[in-house]
Order: C-alpha cells, then sequence, then structure tokens
C-alpha cells in the first residue's frame, strides 16, 4: 500500500531540488556571461585596448616587468606574435610593479621593450595585476582560475575565441615552449 503522504512529500522535495538546481544554473550562467571581451587596458597615449575588437581570436594576456630574470621572454613573445599573429593570435604586455621589477613610466615601458627586444605587439599603461586593486581583468580571472594567478612576472593567460580563459601558463613557461605554442595553434586551427 502507498503511503500518500510519503508520495506527497517525496514530489515536494524533487520539486524544490529541480528549483534549486535550476537557482544554481542561472547563477553559474549569469558568473560566465562575463567574458574578457568586457574588459580594456589603459595605453600610455592613444585609446584603450579593447579586449572586444580581438572577439572570437586568441589573446595571451602577460604581466611583465622590464627588470626581471624573465624579462629575456620579451623575445619569445616577438616570435609567438611574428609566428601567429597574421593567422590572428594577439599577445598584449601589461607592465607590472606589483613585483618591484618595473620602475619605468609610460610608453618608456614600451621604447625600452621595443630598443632592447625588438617588441612590436601592443602594450599597455602600467597595472596591477595582483590583489584586491588588481585591473578588472586581473580580479576576473583570478575568479575564473584562483589556484593560477600570477605569483610572478610573465605570467601568461591565454584567452579562447570564446572569450573565456582557455589555458594559463607559468612565468617559467617559455613563450615559445611547445605547450604554449600548441595551445595557440590548436586554438586557430579550430576557427
Amino acid at each position: 500500500m502507498i503511503d500518500r503522504r510519503m508520495v506527497v512529500l517525496g514530489l515536494g522535495a524533487s520539486v524544490s531540488g529541480a528549483m534549486l538546481a535550476s537557482r544554481a544554473a542561472q547563477a553559474d550562467n549569469a558568473v560566465s556571461k562575463t567574458t574578457a571581451y568586457r574588459f580594456s587596458f589603459a595605453v600610455p597615449s592613444g585609446e584603450p585596448i579593447r579586449l572586444a575588437d580581438f572577439a572570437g581570436k586568441p589573446v595571451l594576456v602577460v604581466n611583465t616587468a622590464s627588470q626581471c630574470g624573465y624579462t629575456p621572454q620579451y623575445t619569445g613573445l616577438q616570435q609567438l606574435w611574428s609566428e601567429f599573429h597574421e593567422r590572428g593570435l594577439t599577445i598584449i604586455a601589461v607592465p607590472s610593479n606589483d613585483f618591484n621589477q618595473e620602475p619605468g613610466v609610460g610608453s618608456d615601458i614600451a621604447a625600452l621593450a621595443n630598443k632592447e627586444y625588438g617588441v612590436t605587439f601592443p602594450m599597455t599603461a602600467k597595472a596591477v595585476v595582483t590583489g584586491s586593486n588588481a585591473h578588472p581583468f586581473y580580479r576576473w580571472a583570478a575568479e575564473a582560475r584562483p589556484k593560477e594567478t600570477p605569483r610572478w612576472n610573465f605570467h601568461k593567460y591565454l584567452v579562447g575565441r570564446d572569450g573565456y580563459i582557455a589555458d594559463v601558463f607559468a612565468s617559467s613557461v617559455e613563450p615559445t615552449d611547445t605547450r604554449v605554442k600548441t595551445a595557440v595553434a590548436r586554438m586557430l586551427a579550430d576557427g
């Protein structure tokens, strides 16, 4: 014999569970709707770099510094830019003094990178990349990948064609490393 109270209670629990699951999914969708395309970076002079301008293309965002042991990675970033830019890759360097290795100001940072390493890819104005005062892109990235935030200069976020972080490469991973080049090539091939 079926106890009607149990059926009603069971049905009520199922409906409540479904409603809670639906609300959780809606909340997840609200959070996941924010993509990198929402953000822009100031530049020393001129119009800001709007990530929305690169929608549908992979973007490598790298926090940089001119007095760091990893500073020679500018050469590798330029090589990556030269190899993949025509196919759609954008590299954006974000100079930061978070680790006390970027004392430069404004366009002097870009001029040094160009003179010493031949950098021709876009560079932003100096920005904070860690903590509560971080640039909004970096706060968003920290929420999306909390265990993969910049711990030093030349931390690399690869933003996929969909505007979400597709991969993260620590400072020690050279821009010309097979892992980076493979991830970029795969994204470009998928488009």
